[in-house]
């Protein structure tokens, strides 16, 4: 599962989780936007942070997929 640890600019220790099995992350505009791109609302915003406030955002799920299962 995606799984985004945003470690923001001034509060320290105050570091955000952010996981959802559908969850991308893109930057725009000055913006860091969390997307939900799940099969019926496909892209839309759940979480918009300014990029200002934000140090870094790191992925910290493990990113391989298993590998499906033949029947």
């Amino acid at each position: 599962m995606p799984a985004y640890l945003v470690i923001h600019s001034e509060r320290q220790r105050d570091d955000t989780l952010i996981e959802d099995p559908n969850l991308t992350v893109e930057f725009v505009d000055g913006w860091v936007l969390f997307k939900d791109g799940d099969l019926i609302h496909t892209n839309r915003v759940a979480i918009a942070i300014p990029a200002a406030q934000v140090r870094r955002v790191e992925r910290v799920d493990d990113q391989q997929e298993p590998a499906p299962l033949k029947e």
